[in-house]
């Protein structure tokens, strides 16, 4: 995914969303907590791919980190 790639290229930890992105955390309120977490550290990006990655199924979720 374009997106989580860019994202990774300004955040090489996986920023706002690494609980998601590199844990494998992939629960809704998984999703809930870093779309929180990316709007208080007024990370746009973060919140951009966190709305998008709350829309998705959990399967895809966890492809996420595996296809950066």
């Amino acid at each position: 995914m374009p997106l989580v790639r860019r994202y990774y290229e300004k955040h090489p930890s996986g920023g706002s969303l690494h609980i998601l992105l590199d844990d494998g955390n992939v629960s809704d309120s998984d999703a809930d907590f870093c779309l929180q977490a990316a709007t208080e550290a007024g990370d746009a990006d973060g919140v951009e791919l966190a709305r998008l990655v709350a829309q998705m199924s959990r399967t895809q979720r966890l492809k996420l980190g595996a296809n950066r």
